[in-house]
């Protein structure tokens, strides 16, 4: 084992070696590997002696593959032997190699230390978890929609609400252009769910109609190829519908549900409501105690870790983007976007959440929180039951066996600061500026959906 060296701050340098003996395995590795592809006269493929190979090539031949076999676990257990928590990829160099083996240097990021502010008697904000007659009401209307059907009208045009079937295809001075064409399209007018104008221009037009719209493409429009271009849509109106939202009464709740009555109906309702209200606020709360603590905490956070995350983080997306068929290449050319701005918008993000992590690993050792075998047991039946593989099987991994330690622990810090925290009322200007948010960010919500669409 040998020194560890601090290089540049969170980063060190440290070498260890292999010797001549393990070393040799690896080469006969990377001669079994690469005899078949090596050509020496006299000899078919993969039939020449690994000793006249290097005669003829010299050594060295077989040294990449060779180092390759040894590296990782040579790597592993210097790392472990300097019990150095590793927080980024290695940069590798080989120092020797000779007839003692081969000497590496490898350079590190490892996790930093972090100053922890006060994280017992931390402050939240209360939060209201009853229901209101508004959010019950809300809920009933919603089921009530759920329940409405579509009546086809044949004695007026088109109004502001309805719901058209249609046939449309847009052109770009004149010429069709691809995605621009549908059939029997169920087009909700008044949703904005078309391009801006595009359904007012429906209005007050009937069955069996034929509708020429202009419309003008968004500067921001995802593809870039249509993006502040003039468009002609010509559209065949085949059907216009209204929906027909029954009314709240013992009949509708005897109908749709287990309860004879408005009363219990609406009592259910509210009990649903106050869980996810209840869970609401729990999350809420750690989310604010989470934040106040990383606010008071410092640490310096290799750009390595940030730069992990966000690479984590785009594999979920393209992975969740595989599900619904879509590739990350046409994500990002429909939001007009390149990997890099991706990644960028994902930095400050993953730095938040990166510093929330260490500062409750930080939490952690500090009250010296311990996980045992049982609780690393019992997330991997989770995980054996939810994919079919056997728990012990599970259990052999070390990297989930890492992972799910680290996990529990940070959970474990989380509550402790919970169940240690003060709850206090939230003054009239903080309950002011609350609504304000919440209808900014509903606003903006609002906004970019219509701007998606």
């Amino acid at each position: 084992m040998s020194a560890v060296e601090t290089v540049d701050k969170n980063k060190v340098k440290f070498t260890f070696s292999v010797d001549s003996e393990t070393f040799e395995k690896g080469m006969d590795y990377s001669y079994n590997k690469n005899k078949n592809s090596i050509n020496i006269q006299g000899f078919r493929k993969g039939k020449a002696p690994r000793k006249l190979i290097e005669a003829q090539y010299g050594k060295a031949v077989f040294y990449d593959d060779a180092i390759n076999y040894v590296l990782p676990e040579a790597y592993e257990k210097a790392v472990e032997e300097n019990n150095l928590e590793v927080v980024s990829r290695p940069e590798i160099d080989v120092v020797s190699l000779d007839e003692n083996g081969v000497v590496f240097s490898a350079e590190v990021f490892v996790k930093p230390e972090v100053k922890l502010g006060d994280y017992k008697g931390l402050t939240y904000e209360k939060r209201e978890v009853n229901p209101t007659d508004e959010e019950i009401d809300a809920e009933i209307k919603k089921e009530l929609d759920k329940a409405a059907r579509l009546v086809t009208v044949t004695d007026r045009p088109i109004e502001n609400g309805d719901i058209a079937t249609i046939d449309f295809k847009g052109y770009i001075d004149d010429v069709a252009f691809e995605g621009g064409e549908g059939h029997d399209y169920d087009l909700n007018i008044g949703s904005h769910s078309f391009i801006d104008n595009f359904e007012e221009q429906l209005i007050g037009h009937g069955t069996d109609e034929d509708v020429v719209v202009n419309v003008t493409f968004p500067e921001d429009y995802g593809q870039k190829e249509l993006a502040g271009k003039p468009a002609k849509f010509e559209v065949k109106i085949k059907a216009v519908k209204v929906r027909e939202i029954p009314e709240f009464t013992d009949e509708f709740v005897q109908d749709t549900s287990e309860f004879e009555n408005m009363k219990d109906y609406r009592n259910d309702i509210c009990g649903k409501l106050l869980a996810q209200n209840v869970q609401k606020a729990d999350t809420a709360k750690e989310e604010e105690l989470v934040n106040k603590l990383t606010d008071a905490s410092e640490t310096d956070i290799p750009q390595a870790m940030i730069d992990s995350d966000v690479d984590m983080k785009i594999q979920d997306q393209a992975y969740q983007l595989q599900q619904m068929g879509w590739s990350m290449d046409m994500y990002l050319q429909q939001m007009g976007q390149t990997l890099d701005t991706l990644k960028e918008a994902y930095k400050p993000l993953s730095e938040k959440q990166v510093k929330a992590r260490l500062v409750l690993e930080a939490v952690a050792k500090a009250e010296n929180l311990t996980v045992s075998d049982d609780d690393i047991k019992a997330e991997a039946e989770k995980v054996s039951k939810a994919y079919g593989v056997d728990t012990e099987q599970i259990m052999k991994s070390p990297d989930f066996v890492k992972t799910v330690k680290e996990d529990l622990l940070r959970q474990k810090a989380l509550k402790l600061v919970c169940e240690n925290a003060k709850e206090e009322k939230p003054s009239k200007t903080a309950k002011k500026e609350a609504k304000n948010e919440e209808k900014k960010a509903k606003k903006e919500a609002k906004a970019k959906a219509k701007a998606e669409k």
